[in-house]
């Protein structure tokens, strides 16, 4: 995963492809050009089988130009980025700060892919990409563009739940106004906990425990790990929230009940 700062100073988390995925959206794209080219070189064949041998070289080799240089370059400027292979592999192609490519991206990368790809049989670009960190080929190299992978699976998300041992405690502890940030964190680790190696998270929750501690009285019952203590405190948080939002809705819609009987007055 690579980072990118915009103006606005909001980091982006991108996702470059990988080298298997980036390989098979192109397989693909290559070997949708080629069938193109066989059939307009078969057609081309079928509507002027007479003509001389200089003009049927000059018309071939337009073809080969058209079907491998000038449509992909039109396909990629067109839908910025994508193509057929692209789509079916779920990548985009986009600049090195994330943006969609115009023409003059595009356009480099068609005439350097069509060395590349087509005059080396792949070989060129094969071996650039293995030694790039985001599997770019010499054209991405040049272009000053990478493939992004846009169909990432959504996480499931976890929702804290108080342990049963901790559940009386919980019900009657006095939970003070735990601040956004403290708050935002101990969330962001409850999620993520079962990736964080061992000893990391053990360190993390301690850590997390210990700052919540300072809005929550009385002290939990001994023998209560760090981590439970976080998903104790941030389950009851929750609850008391929905509840209080529940008594405010509850309560404007009697007075909106009070208001709707009231006598129109002039």
């Amino acid at each position: 995963m690579t980072s990118i700062i915009t103006g606005e100073a909001v980091v982006l988390e991108l996702r470059p492809a990988s080298f298997g995925a980036r390989a098979l959206g192109l397989m693909l794209d290559v070997l949708v050009n080629v069938v193109l080219l066989l059939g307009l070189l078969l057609l081309l064949g079928l509507v002027a089988p007479d003509v001389d041998q200089a003009a049927g070289r000059a018309m071939a080799l337009s073809t080969v130009v058209l079907c491998l240089v000038v449509v992909p370059v039109a396909v990629e400027t067109l839908s910025r980025g994508r193509s057929l292979g692209k789509l079916a592999t779920g990548l985009r192609i986009v600049r090195d700060d994330g943006g969609s490519i115009r023409f003059r991206h595009a356009l480099i990368r068609g005439l350097i892919g069509f060395l590349e790809i087509y005059a080396t049989f792949g070989g060129l670009a094969i071996a650039v990409a293995l030694f790039n960190d985001k599997s770019k080929r010499l054209g991405d190299v040049v272009a000053g563009s990478y493939s992004l992978r846009q169909r990432v699976p959504a996480e499931r998300k976890f929702l804290p739940y108080t342990p049963p041992y901790l559940q009386s405690w919980a019900g009657i502890a006095d939970i003070g106004r735990v601040p956004d940030g403290t708050a935002r964190r101990a969330s962001q680790f409850i999620q993520q906990a079962s990736r964080i190696a061992p000893e990391s998270r053990l360190n993390l929750s301690a850590s997390l425990a210990t700052e919540l501690a300072t809005y929550v009285a009385p002290p939990p019952p001994p023998g209560t790990t760090p981590e439970d203590y976080v998903l104790a405190v941030l389950c009851e948080r929750r609850n008391r929230d929905l509840e209080r939002l529940r008594r405010a809705g509850q309560r404007s819609a009697v007075v909106g009940e009070r208001l709707n009987k009231l006598p129109y007055t002039r």
